[in-house]
């Protein structure tokens, strides 16, 4: 039997992840509405992610973004659940409601319907926050994924989501660990 329930490839960006994460001591948070958990359960199937992984909120409806990531009502009106405004609430709200370093935020449209020609399917929109960051300074982006079926989506968008939280080598540096992820003064 398989060791994992998820796709070897997500399984695999996960690893990187969660042992970068570690290197770099750094807490993540997850918000996810189109990807239902997916990030969250990938991260999860990696041993010693309890060492780096704070929260996961599944925000799918715009009531819940609203409750449980203090995601204002008038952005989503204005704007739309699939967004840059929403997705930038959404990950400033679970770093908000987290003690994590840096969260990312997943929202978009998976399919096969609920497209518009302005936003067809496959449109997913990504956006992290940083503890102690410049909050005007706004990290997000907006993809179109090849619509491959909702499954082929909902992948895209959760490799694109853990590649957002791999720490750059400066800040593993600045962690002081070795390879292991230990700390290490001497680094």
């Amino acid at each position: 039997m398989k060791e994992t329930l998820l796709p070897d490839e997500l399984v695999n960006k996960a690893r990187e992840v969660v042992e970068a994460n570690r290197r770099a001591r750094r807490r993540v948070a997850v918000a996810e509405s189109c990807t239902g958990g997916l990030v969250c359960a990938a991260l999860t199937e990696i041993p010693g992610s309890s060492e780096m992984f704070e929260a996961g909120y599944v925000t799918y409806s715009d009531a819940s973004k609203v409750h449980e990531l203090k995601v204002s009502e008038e952005v989503v009106e204005t704007f739309g659940a699939v967004s840059v405004a929403t997705a930038w609430a959404m990950a400033r709200g679970a770093l908000a409601a987290s003690d994590a370093d840096i969260a990312v935020a997943i929202t978009g449209i998976a399919g096969p319907g609920g497209g518009t020609t302005t936003k067809p399917v496959g449109t997913v929109v990504f956006a992290t926050a940083e503890r102690n960051a410049d909050p005007a300074r706004i990290v997000a982006d907006q993809k179109l994924f090849e619509n491959t079926g909702r499954a082929g989506v909902r992948l895209q968008a959760a490799l694109c989501a853990l590649e957002l939280l791999m720490p750059t080598t400066s800040e593993v540096a600045e962690a002081g660990t070795d390879s292991e992820g230990a700390f290490n003064p001497e680094l």
